[in-house]
């Protein structure tokens, strides 16, 4: 993914927030303004009480402290409620822009053509580490109009004191703004590329770690894996380091900044004394308001560095993809033309396929599924057209697969089959336990359907885990079923039992089918009528 598609895909989530964005950059304005006005005329109030009392009882009680003191009281509502009123806006639409860029990218994944080689820990990383470093960035979109308002509002407070430290404060404004942005690149850069680069190699190898909890404890791998993870906290430590020392040294240059601005309003103006401290104060105000810019300023270095991450996000396992679709469904027809055989299958037609472990069984049918990059010349096509013309989603359409090693969800039973599609109701998803031969197991399952089954289906056993893909890959309700494997794990009984129901759902649903199997009992549902068995490696024993 290039820099312009990144650029693209953000414009587009954030287009249907755009107005609560507008909302809260209006609402940071008002606090700002409101916390401007406030500190000055506090300052202005407590100077002109002060030097009324001074001046004896008549000077104040001619004083007039009802007017200010309400007008204080109903800025700091004004600031209050405003800013609420941006932190509501701005980070739900934050939120909400978020969501839909982690499922455009999430979508990205599912259209690469080697699903594969995409690591899981990697894209977990990066859909919730690098895209929430982009929350910080649109959490801060209304800190620059309200810096811009913070500083109108000063610059005109100051004026007020004298024009000439109106303009010493505009030259100190623009001064910090440029002394933010010259020095986060050299300053922050480096170090926010590290911390993205440690951190995520952390929280990769802890996904990778947990996945091979059981192998770790057999071997007693926890030891060396700890240590492992104390250098890379180690690095991700010292790159937060350089990154605080960048931060304070720009941070100090914003507190510098206040104070000279403070001194030389005070050194130049002109005006009486609660005027000056108004003025004082206000160039103060002004000159923190800029802190919320400037702190996405640096934060911006990190940001940067997500999206540095998320552009090439499946890019390297990434092929062209035909910009053309197929015109309708695909997988009428099926055909095979590799390696000396010639198979083709219509639709509802079955085909079994055995062969030695590694003759290429499996990668056949991940092909056929969508997952795997065909060659070339493959050699398969689906209905005249050659696979690799296809885009993934299209082959993908056409095919249910319950692979070897099948993954689930960490949640339910019915999490893991509800996957499958949309819309599917209690009664189909039994229905297709049954065909799987594993409603009996379920029921008998304290929660039923809603019976957790660990992280990756831990709790189940290997057939359990076995027949809850098929369960799921017969719902789904594709043209084509795909089953490598399928009785792995199961006795002779349920085998049996597994293959008489398929056969029944098989001829019931008008479904084709491909399995792959050492077992005769599976390849005999191809073995009947119009279908096939095919010995990768070696000859057909029947063709169509």
């Amino acid at each position: 993914m290039s820099r312009a598609d990144m650029d693209r895909l953000l414009a587009e989530a954030i287009a249907p927030e755009r107005r609560a964005f507008r909302i809260a950059g209006a609402l940071a304005a008002a606090a700002t303004i409101a916390a401007v006005l406030l500190l000055g005329l506090s300052g202005w109030f407590i100077t002109g009480a002060a030097l009324a009392g001074l001046g004896g009882v008549l000077a104040a009680q001619g004083f007039n402290y009802l007017v200010p003191s309400a007008m204080i009281r109903l800025l700091a509502i004004v600031r209050t409620t405003a800013r609420y009123g941006e932190r509501l806006y701005g980070h739900r639409a934050a939120l909400m822009a978020l969501a839909t860029v982690r499922a455009r990218l999430f979508d990205r994944i599912l259209s690469v053509r080697d699903v594969r080689a995409v690591s899981a820990g990697d894209t977990v990383t990066r859909l919730v580490q690098d895209i929430g470093a982009l929350e910080d960035s649109l959490v801060r979109r209304p800190a620059l109009p309200a810096a811009l308002a913070g500083a109108v509002i000063g610059l005109v407070l100051a004026w007020l004191a004298s024009p000439w430290a109106s303009l010493a404060l505009l030259a100190l404004i623009a001064g910090l703004a440029l002394w933010a942005n010259l020095a986060t690149p050299r300053l922050l850069t480096i170090a926010a590329t590290d911390i993205a680069a440690a951190l995520a190699r952390l929280k990769v190898g802890m996904v990778d770690y947990a996945s091979a909890s059981p192998e770790i404890l057999a071997y007693d791998l926890a030891p060396a894996i700890e240590r492992s993870l104390a250098v890379e906290t180690a690095e991700l430590d010292r790159a937060r380091r350089r990154f605080a020392r960048g931060e304070a040294v720009i941070d100090a240059g914003l507190t510098l900044g206040g104070g000279i601005a403070m001194g030389a309003v005070l050194a130049i103006s002109n005006a009486p004394l609660p005027m000056t401290v108004l003025a004082v104060l206000a160039s103060a105000g002004a000159i923190e308001t800029l802190s919320g810019y400037i702190r996405g300023v640096s934060r911006g270095a990190l940001v940067t560095a997500a999206l540095a991450r998320l552009e090439d996000m499946a890019g390297p396992h990434s092929a062209p993809i035909p910009a053309k679709s197929a015109s309708g469904p695909i997988g009428r027809s099926i055909a095979l033309d590799r390696g000396g055989v010639h198979v083709r299958l219509e639709s509802g037609e079955r085909l079994g396929i055995a062969g030695q472990s590694g003759s290429g069984k499996t990668s056949l049918l991940e092909t056929l599924a969508g997952i795997r990059p065909p060659d070339r010349n493959s050699g398969i096509c689906l209905d005249g057209q050659p696979i690799e013309a296809l885009p993934p989603e299209t082959v993908r359409a056409a095919f249910a697969l319950s692979p070897q090693d099948a993954q689930l969800l960490s949640g339910t039973v019915r999490d893991n089959l509800r996957v499958a599609r949309s819309g599917l109701s209690d009664k189909q998803l039994w229905a297709a336990l049954e065909v799987a031969c594993l409603a009996v197991d379920v029921r008998t399952m304290p929660h039923g359907l809603d019976q957790w089954v660990g992280d990756g289906g831990a709790r189940l056993s290997g057939g359990q885990l076995k027949r809850l893909s098929i369960a799921r890959a017969v719902l789904a309700a594709k043209p084509w079923l795909l089953l490598d494997e399928p009785s792995e794990g199961l006795d002779m009984v349920t085998e049996a039992r597994l293959a008489r129901r398929l056969d029944t759902w098989l001829r019931d649903t008008g479904t084709g089918l491909v399995v792959v199997s050492h077992r005769g009992a599976l390849l005999a549902l191809a073995g009947k009528d119009d279908g096939s068995i095919l010995e990768i490696g070696g000859s057909s024993q029947s063709s169509p």
